[in-house]
């Protein structure tokens, strides 16, 4: 039996993904990232053994991906974030086409072929906005846990217009409606809102086509799923793993090694 592995070291969080021959899910682990980049990839790839009752000769092939992929110093090749969640979606959901990856610093719409090749994608590399830190932001302000976000946005009924297009500013707004009496969930409300607005514009400059796929961290936050179902005007494909695709893709290329390298010596060219 063959295993293989991917290592996505994000910029809040790592995660790590052994998938067997059969492309079946082994071990996982989900760490956070800090400020040892080089650790937290072997943590987490460690910690997915654990999980995987493997030893780590056992792992013949791993890749790292994710913006600090480079940082995997035990990885045997990298490749991108944007091609490793496009593989993740389409192996996770085969009737993917287009895909919305929403981590801690950026956000990005990918679409997808059926194999899981990338067509073309597009990110907000030059903002923050439309990602996870700007939910960290309205958090901060409010003085609530990341994993209350959602559910509070959840109850929200009057959700205010978040106006500003810069993280930095997102605390002071959050705060000055608050200070104008809004109540909190409504705030939150708005603020998914604004996000969900900004993906969906993401998605449309690559076109939409269904089905979307949303992986990243966030994925995890239902008033997130919410609110950019009800803007895009469908319902996306949510997996308990959406917050591994990224490593799931990787895995996926790392097992496609394996199994290249296991070919006949000229039993391509011949096929």
């Amino acid at each position: 039996m063959a295993f293989a592995a991917g290592v996505d070291v994000g910029s809040t969080q790592t995660k790590a993904v052994i998938v067997d021959e059969g492309k079946a899910i082994v071990g996982r682990c989900l760490t956070d990232t800090g400020a040892n980049v080089i650790r937290a990839a072997e943590q987490a790839f460690e910690e997915a053994l654990g999980s995987a009752n493997l030893q780590e000769e056992e792992v013949e092939f791993v890749v790292g991906t994710g913006y600090g992929r480079y940082k995997v110093t035990f990885g045997n090749t990298q490749v991108t974030e944007i091609s490793c969640h496009g593989r993740g979606a389409v192996h996770m959901f085969p009737a993917t086409r287009s895909v919305i990856d929403m981590g801690g610093q950026d956000t990005k719409a990918i679409k997808v072929a059926p194999t899981g090749e990338i067509i073309d994608f597009c990110m907000n590399d030059k903002c923050a906005a439309g990602t996870g830190r700007f939910l960290g932001a309205a958090a901060s302000a409010l003085g609530l846990p990341l994993p209350d976000l959602g559910p509070t946005a959840l109850r929200g009924e009057r959700p205010v217009k978040i106006t500003t297009t810069c993280t930095v500013f997102a605390e002071s707004e959050v705060l000055s409606w608050l200070g104008k009496g809004k109540k909190i969930e409504d705030i939150l409300l708005g603020v998914h809102q604004s996000i969900a607005q900004r993906s969906a514009g993401l998605l449309r400059r690559v076109g939409i086509e269904e089905q979307v796929t949303f992986t990243g961290g966030v994925a995890r936050n239902q008033a997130m799923v919410a609110a950019l179902s009800e803007r895009l005007g469908l319902k996306l494909n949510v997996s308990e793993e959406s917050h591994f695709m990224g490593a799931l893709g990787a895995a996926l290329f790392a097992l496609d090694h394996i199994l290249a390298s296991r070919q006949p010596a000229g039993a391509e060219s011949a096929a």
